[in-house]
């Protein structure tokens, strides 16, 4: 096929392929809850899934739910969290945002955008996590991944991602952003790295204007 001219074609054949090359894709951050997915997302930040993926049974294990996390004591929440980093600012965000769970909204994930975000700790990203993959709303994550992306791919020019996710929402049926957010993850970890984007081996290679293919071998 030739290569698409618009930015809308050419992320719905972004979307495309990368379905076809990542079927599966799913949140590596381990849950079973909503309120696990929030917890766990909060603490992702300037930390990497598998560290967190690391902490939290011991976590949840200890504060199962909402009501149980905002009657914490702070340094044992502290002590639990360390390995994530940030752990005095992430126990402060955790326990601020476990008690207004109980306080606001019954101790319920709300599934609203506004909603979320007026939780402590809780920005676009998180929310759109959240809704996305436990919630099963649209919603685009838009992580260093998916910021990186777009831009290599001629979807977006922004470098702001509020500006990336709501540019990236009118190009796909909302239905998509969820698993697109995702794939787009898992490319950037797996292929298009920041410093060596493995070109060669994407199979986005023909469509991006990034590529670092040669014309001549092509």
């Amino acid at each position: 096929m030739g290569k698409p001219r618009t930015p809308k074609g050419r992320t719905r054949e972004v979307a495309r392929r990368l379905a076809e090359s990542y079927p599966e894709a799913e949140c590596e951050l381990d849950h079973r809850n909503a309120f696990e997915l929030l917890v766990a997302t909060i603490l992702s930040a300037q930390s990497t899934d598998a560290n967190v993926n690391k902490v939290t049974p011991a976590l949840f294990a200890r504060f199962p739910t909402a009501e149980d996390l905002a009657h914490a004591d702070p340094a044992e929440v502290e002590q639990l969290v360390f390995a994530t980093g940030f752990y005095k600012a992430k126990t402060r965000s955790l326990l601020g945002m476990a008690n207004r769970l109980v306080e606001v909204y019954r101790s319920e994930v709300p599934g609203a955008m506004a909603d979320l975000v007026s939780l402590p700790g809780v920005g676009r990203k998180t929310a759109n996590v959240v809704r996305s993959v436990a919630l099963g709303l649209p919603g685009l994550p838009v992580d260093t991944h998916v910021l990186r992306l777009s831009n290599r791919l001629g979807i977006t020019t922004e470098s702001d991602p509020v500006k990336v996710e709501h540019e990236i929402n009118a190009l796909l049926p909302a239905r998509e952003l969820g698993e697109f957010s995702l794939r787009l993850i898992l490319h950037g970890r797996r292929v298009c790295g920041a410093r060596k984007p493995n070109c060669p081996a994407c199979s986005l290679e023909e469509i991006c204007p990034s590529s670092q293919v040669p014309r001549y071998v092509r």
